[in-house]
């Protein structure tokens, strides 16, 4: 497990910019916090980080925002709003399982039952002073992942 303090959103879009440099093609991450923890912003860094330069948007209303930057697919799910799990069927996540692309599922809870296990998986909570990323991995894929970003990151890293 490691933990991460964010003194602003800038900072935790860097964190997230060096995520991106990390992460596998294909990567499971679930992302977990409070309303407005910053779930979105922790994804539009990770996003600028692979060189998307438009708009990120929570896809709270369109339950999935998917991204294309250069040959790396990339899945920005919301499943706040979902009111059963089935409802994954729907939204075609077993084909986008399946393909090389970063997959960010926000408010995972929701599908309980219906998603496999992420490979890392990212909580957001508040701090007087900026939030607190703790961070832990559930796969040996999610391991390398959060060795390579301690690496990355450098001193300031909690574990």
């Amino acid at each position: 497990m490691v933990r991460l303090e964010a003194s602003s959103e800038q900072a935790q879009e860097r964190i997230g910019e060096r995520l991106a440099r990390v992460a596998p093609a294909r990567c499971l991450i679930y992302l977990t916090g409070d309303l407005g923890a910053g779930k979105t912003t922790l994804t539009r860094g990770l996003l600028r980080g692979l060189g998307y330069r438009g708009a990120v948007k929570s896809p709270t209303y369109t339950l999935i925002e998917p991204y294309e930057i250069g040959d790396q697919r990339c899945y920005h799910l919301d499943l706040y709003r979902l009111a059963d799990p089935d409802e994954i069927e729907y939204l075609g996540l077993r084909d986008m399982l399946e393909e090389d692309a970063i997959m960010l599922v926000e408010w995972p809870e929701q599908g309980a039952g219906a998603l496999p296990d992420p490979d890392l998986m990212i909580h957001i909570g508040y701090l007087d002073q900026g939030r607190e990323l703790t961070l832990s991995a559930a796969t040996e894929q999610g391991v390398r992942v959060l060795k390579a970003l301690q690496q990355e990151l450098g001193e300031g890293v909690k574990s």
